[in-house]
């Protein structure tokens, strides 16, 4: 197996920078800003992204409204043409509950499919994945997140940041309330069910909790929710570790415009993008990227691009 599957090569040596005659724009003939701009309207995976995501959750909308058997439940649990399907945070949750209530040996057969079943899925495909691709919620955060840019950038307010080791205390938190209330705490307060449930059921009250978070993210800190809050996107993060799909860097198409950093959710895991930093040639980006393609769409020099982590090794 390559040996940077599980690594990232933070830790090596960086390699020394490239010349200005090294540089994608001089290769290419053109001016530095010129080859920059030239992306910056392209938008081809965010719409295939957005296309993909509207239509999984309509099917989920349809399907109740006509009483189709074809996706029934919602994004806490689902059943998919009668073969269930479980959320990996939701179901961590149900064990704790069901451990201290006595239930665990009666959970049904279902109930593990489902759960290793999404589990499968969603660690080929890249764990966060499903944050970008399906989550209903990421959908109108991107959009929160470009008034929240706006306002930013007529200096209306400032961007605050914080540590992302939260989201750990978070999903650990929610699984021992879990544990000592036997109740499904999170679920209340879980806007990617809310929002989800809102859509199939019908709106509820619980709809201000998710406005709250909305109004957050628009004048407080972009993505809070997804970045710092979201045990169910820090679960996918776990699972992605493992996931052979990722977004591959290549060092010799950059040309250090930092674009991409300024569109991805979890810009961290472009560490490698600044001028100086790369340790190799070739990067994959990290388990908590989301795989949503902005960066790819924006890069000048398509130096990123989806890949398969060690196919070139093995071909």
């Amino acid at each position: 197996m390559n040996t940077t599957y599980f690594t990232n090569g933070k830790n090596k040596a960086a390699l020394a920078p490239k010349s200005v005659e090294q540089m994608p724009h001089s290769k290419a003939g053109l001016s530095f800003t010129d080859w920059r701009d030239a992306r910056k309207k392209n938008h081809k995976w965010r719409n295939i992204r957005w296309a993909i995501l509207v239509f999984m959750n309509l099917l989920f909308v349809l399907s109740f409204t006509f009483d189709l058997a074809v996706l029934e439940g919602s994004l806490s649990g689902s059943r998919l043409i009668g073969f269930y399907l479980m959320d990996p945070y939701n179901s961590l949750q149900l064990l704790a509950v069901s451990s201290r209530t006595g239930y665990i040996t009666m959970l049904t057969m279902n109930f593990w499919i489902g759960l290793t079943t999404i589990l499968l899925f969603w660690a080929v495909l890249g764990g966060r994945s499903y944050c970008s691709w399906m989550c209903p919620y990421h959908f109108i955060s991107e959009w929160a997140e470009k008034l929240h840019l706006f306002l930013v950038k007529k200096k209306k307010i400032s961007e605050r940041s914080f540590n992302r080791g939260i989201r750990f205390v978070i999903l650990i938190g929610f699984v021992l309330l879990a544990f000592l209330t036997k109740n499904l705490v999170f679920e209340n307060l879980n806007v990617v069910g809310i929002v989800s449930k809102a859509m199939i059921y019908g709106p509820s009250l619980l709809l201000l909790w998710v406005l709250f978070i909305i109004l957050v993210e628009v004048f407080l800190s972009r993505r809070f929710w997804c970045r710092y809050i979201c045990p169910i996107g820090t679960t996918w993060s776990l699972v992605g570790h493992v996931s052979p799909l990722a977004v591959k860097f290549d060092l010799e198409k950059c040309g250090y415009c930092l674009e991409c950093q300024k569109v991805c959710l979890v810009p961290h895991e472009l560490w490698f993008v600044k001028r100086g930093t790369a340790t190799q040639d070739e990067h994959y980006v990290g388990s908590d990227c989301t795989r949503c393609g902005l960066c790819i769409d924006v890069c000048p020099g398509k130096a990123l691009s989806y890949s398969i982590k060690g196919a070139s090794a093995v071909l």
